[in-house]
């Protein structure tokens, strides 16, 4: 399993380990990722995403799952968020 937020792409960075003597060696940055159960209003159904705790907030803030997938970019999503976006777009269509 990658660690890579689902919805935002936000992954894994490097960089050093500096001691007091400024002795650099090699460490990683890991996303904090969480897994979540998201609730999608137009869908009528849970999804189970493995999601940054900076993502959930942002999720959150622009009110819910289903306005966070109509507003973010298709390169950023994973595989299963793209196809969640085009199901609730087509849901929306279809109810419009």
């Amino acid at each position: 399993m990658s660690r890579v937020c689902e919805l935002t792409g936000k992954g894994v960075q490097t960089g050093n380990n500096v001691s007091h003597a400024n002795n650099r060696s090699r460490r990683r940055f890991l996303p904090n990722l969480r897994n979540v159960s998201l609730i999608s209003d137009a869908l009528n159904e849970t999804v189970r995403l493995r999601i940054s705790a900076n993502a959930l907030r942002t999720v959150e803030h622009r009110g819910g799952l289903d306005s966070f997938l109509l507003k973010a970019k298709v390169d950023e999503l994973s595989a299963g968020a793209q196809l969640l976006k085009r199901r609730l777009r087509k849901k929306l269509e279809e109810t419009a």
